[in-house]
């Protein structure tokens, strides 16, 4: 029997009850209808979103442990004295359209040329806000022999967009590649690049190992059943990447992406079969950089935080940081 995610035509399916994704005739709902009846809340200026005065000069060895968040899904983790650069995106538009779709708010804090060197590469799935070809192909023409890590049936197009050193991997699967033992894991969501291909290619969280040294990358994911098996097949964790944003209007978007109170209530899962071990490092991720959805673009790490604070957590252990700012641990 194929696992439950593997659906009979060959595509792949999220395997809970009350998951599936909605369809475009909601997508027309939402923004014609709903949108028209009741106008989201104003954002705020760009200029409040957290950024950082100068990306950090990462020309030193790897940390043990230690993250740059470059915004969305963008990260430059240090783990184990190795760096794994996850769901790479600099472009200014998220879409297959150069002429619309989301824009970019914050300026990429770090430019492309200025990345250290890398030993791994990790895509969570193919959405345009975080499989970007411009990004992907310059890193393939200008580090040719870095090691990539992509979901099922992904590993075709990085390939077409000049990618030469890729694996694919199922949920639970687990690979070594440039020193880091990594682990797909699931996540809830869905896959498209066109009106055609939904669920043609997998999707994923991964745990990044390096010695003791454990990552958590949930990807890009609504609340689901499984991050209790996942911190207690894999955990403990030393750090932990959770998207916190892309949230409203929930009944459109309850299904591929958490709010900061699902956010916490997986954080809990995580960690709940190692309850005596200590709080991860946690990097809230996919929020602030591009506007997807209605929520106020700075209202999800607010939430967040609130929702932190209220459960008592160590606020050291939490990095909300800005655009371009690197935090070790």
């Amino acid at each position: 029997m194929p696992p439950a995610h593997h659906a009979p035509n060959g595509r792949f399916r999220n395997p809970w009850p009350d998951a599936e994704v909605r369809g475009w005739i909601d997508v027309f709902k939402w923004r014609l209808v709903d949108n028209r009846l009741h106008p989201p809340p104003p954002d705020p200026d760009p200029a409040v979103l957290p950024r950082a005065g100068n990306a950090p000069v990462l020309s030193e060895p790897a940390a043990p442990l230690a993250a740059t968040w470059l915004g969305h899904s963008t990260v430059l983790v240090e783990v184990g004295g190795k760096r794994v650069l996850t769901d790479p995106v600099w472009s200014d538009r998220v879409s297959p359209f150069s002429w619309t779709g989301p824009e970019r708010w914050v300026p990429p804090p770090l430019a492309l040329e200025a990345l250290p060197a890398l030993d791994l590469v990790v895509l969570s799935h193919n959405h345009y806000d975080h499989l970007d070809r411009p990004t992907v192909e310059w890193l393939a023409r200008e580090r040719p022999h870095l090691p990539w890590i992509v979901p099922l049936k992904l590993a075709a197009t990085v390939r077409k967009f000049g990618v030469r050193e890729v694996m694919e991997l199922d949920w639970w699967q687990t690979v070594e590649a440039g020193g880091v033992t990594v682990t797909a894991v699931p996540a809830q969501h869905f896959s498209a690049r066109n009106l055609f291909d939904r669920g043609a290619t997998l999707w994923c969280g991964y745990v990044l190992g390096v010695g003791e040294r454990r990552v958590y990358f949930a990807g890009d994911t609504g609340y689901h059943p499984e991050f209790a098996g996942i911190g207690g097949r894999l955990g403990p964790f030393d750090l932990a990447l959770i998207p916190i944003g892309a949230y409203e209007p929930r009944w459109f978007m309850r299904t591929v992406h958490m709010n900061p109170g699902d956010a916490m209530v997986a954080l809990n899962d995580v960690r709940s079969a190692h309850p005596d071990r200590p709080l991860p490092y946690v990097l809230p991720i996919h929020w602030g950089t591009y506007k997807l959805t209605d929520e106020p673009m700075d209202e999800p790490p607010r939430k967040f935080r609130q929702g932190w604070e209220a459960a008592g957590l160590d606020r050291e252990r939490l990095w909300l940081l800005a655009h371009g700012e690197r935090r070790e641990g």
